[in-house]
């Protein structure tokens, strides 16, 4: 039997095509999903949870082997959200796949909700450890992966930290940590949407030149579009399968990304109440039809 290299190449690259746009709507979809939670609880912190969606989506939806029916297999990957502010993005992907209730999951920080502000660990069994004080996601995250490797346990462990949160002197000491212990089973993926709280971050405290700061720290690196899924996904394929070093993929974003008044606003990091108006138009930005907008504001 001869082999058509071609038609074998074009189903390779439909499949391809399939998981990127499986992906871009699981993404659209947490985006939606944030915004509508955010709107219903009064406050939270929009910007972040908009700039993370598409790697949030490629991790759960592409990468992570972990999932709803075997939240406590020892053998599971690991996902730590070190920017535990960007809560509304996690339980949005947790309910695009299957590890929570959409419905329930739009209850963010409500009285005796399992969704609070920031992701707790008693409430909810597939969230890895309590996260929201910067920097202390990744010295977590550092632990796990330390521990697999003691257990010669094949799992790995992936943490999302915010470009702000590497300020925190905490995240220089895990970094130099995981490199002396030749942690090949640990990856940081960093949003970095140059913004934080009050303004730039160049404004505040300046970031670069961040790749080579990882690089002198013994890290394998990966600069990325974080808004395209093709770059998210080889990144993650390359991070898997590099040998003796942990891996750092810098994603650049944009804060807001997908509402266009949030785009590239400090204003939208945090601590807001979105009116009624502000989350239609959102979502309306997002693509949303009047029934979704509907569907989600009015529950």
């Amino acid at each position: 039997m001869t082999l058509n290299l071609k038609s074998i190449t074009e189903v390779q690259s439909t499949k391809a095509e399939d998981l990127h746009a499986q992906l871009a709507k699981a993404a659209a979809y947490i985006r939606k999903h944030s915004i509508a939670s955010i709107y219903h609880a009064g406050s939270g912190h929009p910007g972040g949870a908009m700039s993370c969606a598409d790697l949030m989506a490629c991790l759960f939806g592409a990468e992570l082997n972990f999932w709803p029916n075997a939240v406590d297999d020892p053998d599971r990957d690991r996902f730590v959200l070190s920017k535990g502010h960007a809560a509304p993005a996690l339980y949005a992907a947790g309910a695009h796949y299957g590890f929570c209730d959409a419905k329930d999951s739009l209850r963010l920080r409500k009285l005796n909700s399992p969704f609070q502000g920031h992701p707790h660990v008693l409430d909810l069994p597939w969230v890895e450890t309590s996260t929201g004080s910067l920097g202390q996601g990744f010295s977590a995250a550092l632990g796990m992966a330390m521990g697999l490797k003691h257990q010669k346990k094949s799992a790995r462990v992936y943490t999302m930290l915010g470009d702000g949160e590497l300020q925190e002197g905490e995240v220089w000491e895990a970094a130099m940590c995981a490199a002396h212990h030749c942690l090949d089973n640990l990856c940081v993926v960093i949003d970095y949407n140059k913004l934080q709280s009050d303004n730039l971050n160049s404004q505040i405290m300046r970031l670069e030149p961040l790749g080579a700061k990882w690089r002198a720290f013994d890290w394998a690196i990966a600069e990325i579009d974080g808004h395209s899924i093709p770059e998210i996904l080889t990144a993650f394929r390359r991070a898997s399968a590099s040998h003796g070093r942990p891996q750092v993929i810098i994603a650049h974003t944009v804060k807001g990304k997908g509402v266009k008044y949030m785009e590239g606003v400090p204003t939208w990091h945090g601590s807001v109440k979105l009116t009624r108006e502000q989350a239609e138009d959102a979502l309306q930005s997002l693509g949303a039809t009047r029934a979704e907008i509907k569907d989600l504001l009015d529950v």
